[in-house]
Parts: C-alpha cells; structure tokens; sequence
C-alpha cells in the first residue's frame, strides 16, 4: 500500500460502524457486553419487529432484521430488547463523523453509520493500514464503537471491502484482485444491486458478478438503462466518482411552493394545490432517495405577511400522500382564514432512505408493505398514462360538474 502512495493513485476507506443502533446501546450501558442485543420496534408487544441487532443475536442465535420479536425471544429467551432511540444514534454517528474528519477533510458521509474518506495525501500520517488501525482502534476506545473498514482504490471497491469482514475488519481490495474475490460472488451480493435488479440479471443468464462484469453493455443498457452500464464498470473493478464533502449535505431540506393566480379563501382549493405541492416534493425526495420526518408549510396571505409552521412526526415519510396529509393538518391548525396568496411546503432535514428505521408491529409491516405496492403501481401508471389516469372521485365529480378549480 505504500508504494500506492508513491504512485499517487487514490486511496479509499468506507468505514462502516457495526451493528450501529446496537453498538451504540451498549456503548451507553456497557453491562450488555457479551450478551445478545436487538433493538425493536414495541419490545412490550409479541408482534413486535427487530429492527437491530448485535453481533452476538446475529451469529450465535441467527435473528436478524424484521424477525418477529417473539421468534428472537424464543431463539435466545436472555435477549435484551430495547426500544430505539435516534436521537441517541444521531448524537453518536456526529461524534464518530468529527473524529474521522480530523484524518481529511475528504469525507462524504454516506449514511448515519458509514462514510468514505479519501486518504490519498494523508501519507504523513503513516501508511493506509497504519491510518485504518488507528481510526478502528480509536473510535472503539473514546465511543465504544466497533468499524470495519475496506481499504481501496475506489468508493465500490471500498464498500465492497468493508462488507467482507465484520465486526471489526480491516480489508484491502485491489483492482487487480476483482476477478478472483469478487466474480465468483453471486449478483445480490455486489453493493448497488438489491432484490428486483438481481432477479431482472437473472432473468438474462447473469448470476454472478464475473457474468456481470463479461454482459454486453447494450443488453444490460436496454434491461436497466443507465444503471446496468454503471453496475457493469463496477463489476469491473471501475468507478470513477470522488469522494464529496458536500453529498451529504446537499439536500438538507427539499421544498416546493407556488403563487396562486389570484388570492384565494377557499379551503377546498388551498387543498387542491397542497396536493400538487406534496406530489412534487415527493417525486423529489424520491429521485434523491431521501425521507424525512418534518413537514413545513408556508402561508403567505394577500397583505404579503408570511408565517412557516412545521411538525415532527414519529415515522419517516416519502410519498406524496403521507406529505399531503401532514401538510393539510398544518393548514387547518394555522391559517387564519384570510386571503392567501402563495403556499408552500418543504420536507425538513431529509435523509437517507437506509436510516429510515420504522417503529413498526408486525401488522403494521405487513400493511406498509401493500401500501407500498400499491403506491409503485399508481406511479407506474402515471409515469405511462400521465397523471390523470388515476383520480379521486371528488376529482372526478368536480370535472362533470364543472367546476373550474383544478385551473390551478
């Protein structure tokens, strides 16, 4: 790796803080060491949901993530279950970021429990494994934090790497070592593919990641678009994006507002236009594959005085109905009832979809996970047939009745 140095080719550590909600529990009451740990959704009910959990729960008693609780109770009957708390994880994952950027100021924060640095011209502090030994070793003695970090030429190949031993590994990966380390691996294992694109690989003859990387461009173009060129390059070993301070905090908010053509005291029309609003917000928040939690509404009125109110809710949200319904019950609680003239509504410290943990029952798994096949349906279709395939009865009434509202 030193003469890496000398060649002045890039150096890039993804660090990835292991079992985070968990590590930090038990960074905060260090008599759970050495037990099995999860975090879950309602620990007091049998139909909760793990969201969480430590190394111990994973390896020796096999639960893992949306296990119903009652199940991991009946694997390991000692578990300890705790409820999360994300003000606790924020709070940590600040301290874990400070301490890597006194490394370089290169570092792009890439979710709540991981990061890439670029090393590159940080030789003065000692060699790529020297630097990775002393983040691991010092992040685990100030916050109790357990990293594995990849050590690479790239963001992929670094990603990759830190995935390949945990809790606690160091691992380099080479351009040069793609073909024997991560060829053989089937497709759902390469960072960036998740479940629908490995079934649409499939469907073609690629199941692993050396048929990936061998694909013709076009094929795996006219399958996925762009992606499938980008997936290919990284099957390959190449990946040429920077690493970039600025990614994670480049849509710290996402809003969209809108002056009405003439001042309007109708609610029904104010409602009509918070619809279209939360619409492209959503397609926004979407695109960026962010969520978040706060809703903010801003009420301009005829006289030009302008107020913003906003609330926090317990889940993350994205679409477009959970934002229109979050933005009417700000609407209804502060507008006065005067003239208004321009509205807006802006989704509040977005963030990363992965961080996006729900406090969520069995039950209420199951009905998010239809509710969520319902929602992609609906987009398909609007994405193809334009957006007034689908409407509302009301919508539709008001169109037969003449209503000339929707001019909005």
């Amino acid at each position: 790796m030193e003469a890496t140095y000398q060649k002045r080719s890039r150096v890039i550590f993804h660090v990835d803080c292991n079992s985070f909600f968990a590590s930090c529990e038990i960074a905060r009451d260090p008599s759970l060491k050495g037990k099995a740990v999860v975090v879950a959704g309602d620990p007091k009910e049998r139909k909760g949901v793990v969201l969480a959990a430590n190394y111990i729960a994973k390896q020796r008693f096999g639960i893992y993530t949306t296990m119903p609780l009652w199940e991991a109770k009946k694997r390991c009957p000692q578990l300890v279950v705790l409820k999360p708390d994300f003000h606790l994880y924020r709070e940590i994952s600040e301290k874990v970021f400070q301490f890597l950027a006194t490394f370089t100021p290169v570092l792009e924060r890439a979710s709540i429990d991981e990061g890439y640095l670029d090393i590159t011209d940080c030789y003065s502090l000692g060699s790529p494994l020297d630097i990775a030994e002393q983040i691991q070793k010092e992040l685990l003695q100030m916050l109790h934090i357990p990293v594995s970090i990849g050590i690479a030429p790239n963001k992929f190949l670094a990603k990759m790497a830190s995935n390949m031993k945990k809790p606690l590994g160091i691992t380099v990966l080479r351009k040069r070592d793609v073909p024997k380390v991560l060829w053989p691996l089937p497709v759902q294992e390469m960072h960036g593919i998740g479940d629908k694109t490995a079934k649409k690989l499939n469907s073609i003859g690629i199941f692993t990641i050396g048929e990936l990387a061998k694909a013709e461009k076009v094929t795996l173009q006219n399958l996925l678009g762009i992606t499938g060129v980008r997936l290919k390059e990284w099957a390959n070993g190449i990946d040429p994006r920077p690493v970039d301070p600025e990614s994670g905090e480049k849509w710290k908010s996402i809003g969209s507002s809108t002056t009405l053509p003439r001042n309007v005291t109708e609610e029904r029309i104010l409602l009509e236009v918070l619809r279209d609003l939360a619409q492209s917000v959503s397609n926004r928040m979407k695109q960026k594959g962010v969520v978040s939690s706060t809703v903010q509404i801003m009420i301009r009125y005829s006289n030009f005085q302008t107020i913003t109110r906003s609330k926090t809710w317990e889940n993350p949200f994205q679409e477009a109905e959970e934002i229109f319904q979050r933005a009417v019950y700000l609407l209804k609680r502060h507008w006065n009832g005067n003239p208004v003239r321009l509205l807006g509504i802006t989704a509040v410290d977005v963030f990363d979809k992965k961080e996006a943990v729900k406090q969520l029952d069995l039950f209420h798994f199951e009905e998010e996970a239809k509710k969520e096949s319902l929602w992609n349906t609906i987009e398909r279709l609007q994405q193809k047939f334009g957006n007034s395939i689908i409407q509302r009865g009301s919508e539709l009434f008001r169109d037969k009745s003449g209503d000339n509202g929707k001019s909005l």
